[in-house]
């Protein structure tokens, strides 16, 4: 996946593209993916990176959403259920089953969270991940040996699933253009083609890299842009109703010595309205979430002082190791892309999940709303919109079985090696250690990632700056703020070497990329 070979397909002006997708999280890779395994000529275009925004900053959960279930919306679970199970076969090497604890503090909690999940477990059916079941005070302690003990009563065990939000997006990336996709990264859409009669044709873009610009054409135009929607929307009419209100979530990552263990600890209901999870996660723990609603959307969302304190209390009222600030090695936040509220005064944690497709007057097709369990499915009924107004001819939907680049089995998946993430193509990571031996060193002595992985990155995954590395592509970043500050000029080092950058470029990226990295951390650098 080289960008270079990408960008060249963009000089022939007069190719009529079936597929065009503004977009490069979840919903738009998963769209290119499907378009493509159906034999649709694709192209996809990211102005930033994949997933920059809200795709790189999930709980890293791949979950059916038991608090969807206590609203009531049966059928988002159903789907997302079903999705979870065909995500963990189709990337074994990213998603697994995952055990959650919920701590009893009252008895009448007990039967009814385990009856709760027993429902939850029928609605997976075949593809289930275990049986949720009742635990007593001494088996809870031993799953969450750091939980509150005074007043605790028991457990209920239930299974979900877990993953690496940012290294599916790439993969996706990857599975699309192995099928024959052209897909792109920072390259921003600038304006909607259009033809005599105001029905859109194209999009013009520019390289953000590089400058050049280009006139794409196609049949089908798809705006995935998540909590940008709007600006598409306001770019094909300036006078449209606004459908996407973003809501902000926050969460703080913890040294593993806060909740030891393989266990997750889940509390289903906050001060807050949402759910805290603290999930294991690349052997740290990652807490959150909060839901507030902002104003405006934000590329790099920074955590407001109330989501860090709510989650630092409520955290804290259930671990006895109490975590403060300077405990916290990353703190991120992500916005979700939901549909307005159809009522005044409704709140988000009224609105809900599922996704929604929207067909402008001008043929611009919009999806928002989902989350990343459900990416498969979203993709699917966004192609299939495009068939039903006749965008495009029908083709069926291939992907429900379609194994995702670097997926291998779930039973070969060895997860105390830190490159598991990488599935079938870790003997190419270890060949370009052996070739060359300097490729073997750490970018960081605390920490496994190695100087093969930015090679690899840089020559295989379409990275292109520093943050695209350290954030997305190894998730230093999010995983411990410092140290990815400290190895940046590293990273930066090895990219200009292999891209073939001076050092003018050396010093502008590690710069921006360490201005960046503050904002990630609680206690100055």
């Amino acid at each position: 996946m080289k960008r270079t070979e990408q960008i060249s397909k963009l000089n022939d002006s007069n190719v009529e593209w079936d597929v065009i997708i503004i977009g490069g999280g979840a919903s738009g890779l998963g769209t290119a993916v499907d378009a493509a395994t159906r034999g649709y000529k694709t192209i996809l275009f990211e102005a930033n990176d994949f997933a920059k925004a809200t795709s790189s900053r999930s709980t890293k959960l791949v979950h059916g959403g038991v608090r969807y279930l206590a609203q009531g919306d049966v059928s988002l679970v159903k789907e997302a259920l079903r999705e979870r199970g065909l995500l963990e076969r189709n990337a074994s090497h990213l998603a697994k089953k995952q055990s959650f604890v919920i701590p009893i503090y009252k008895w009448f909690d007990g039967p009814f969270y385990t009856i709760g999940l027993k429902l939850y477990d029928m609605l997976s059916k075949k593809l289930s991940l275990g049986k949720s079941v009742h635990i007593n005070k001494e088996k809870t302690i031993e799953q969450l040996p750091t939980i509150k003990k005074e007043k605790l009563r028991g457990g209920v065990v239930y299974y979900d699933g877990q993953f690496d939000d940012s290294r599916l997006a790439v993969n996706l990336a990857q599975t699309a253009v192995e099928n024959g996709a052209t897909v792109i990264n920072h390259i921003k859409v600038t304006d909607l083609l259009k033809d005599n009669a105001g029905k859109i044709i194209g999009v013009k873009v520019k390289d953000a890299l590089y400058g050049n610009e280009y006139n794409v054409k196609g049949k089908a135009i798809f705006n995935a842009t998540g909590v940008f929607t709007n600006d598409i929307l306001n770019m094909n009419d300036p006078n449209h109703k606004k459908t996407v209100v973003p809501s902000q979530g926050i969460h703080l990552v913890l040294d593993k010595s806060f909740l030891p263990g393989d266990s997750a600890l889940m509390i289903p209901k906050t001060s807050d309205g949402r759910v805290l999870f603290a999930v294991p996660w690349h052997n740290r723990i990652v807490v959150g979430t909060t839901d507030i609603l902002v104003e405006h959307p934000s590329l790099e969302p920074r955590a407001l002082e109330q989501e860090i304190e709510f989650v630092l209390s409520t955290a804290s009222q259930y671990l006895t190791k109490k975590p403060t600030r300077k405990d916290v090695l990353t703190v991120f936040a992500g916005q979700r892309p939901l549909a307005a509220p159809e009522k005044e005064g409704e709140s988000t944690k009224e609105v809900s999940r599922s996704h929604k497709i929207m067909v402008s007057n001008t043929g611009l097709i919009s999806i928002i709303g989902g989350k990343w369990t459900t990416y498969r499915q979203m993709a699917e009924d966004f192609i299939n919109k495009a068939i039903q107004i006749n965008k495009i001819p029908n083709k069926p939907c291939k992907t429900e079985n379609l194994s995702i680049h670097g997926n291998i089995p779930a039973e070969k998946v060895d997860r105390t090696n830190h490159l598991y993430i990488y599935g079938a193509d870790i003997p190419e990571i270890l060949k370009l250690q052996q070739e060359n031996s300097e490729y073997a060193e750490k970018i960081h002595p605390n920490h496994d990632y190695t100087k093969a992985e930015i090679i690899w990155a840089i020559r295989t995954e379409m990275a292109e700056k520093v943050e695209d590395i350290l954030a997305r592509r190894v998730r230093l970043l999010f995983i411990d703020a410092r140290a990815a500050i400290d190895c940046a000029e590293t990273v930066a080092k090895i990219m200009a070497k292999e891209l073939g950058h001076d050092n003018q470029w050396i010093e502008k990226e590690v710069n921006e990329f360490r201005d960046l990295a503050k904002g990630y951390l609680l206690v100055d650098y």
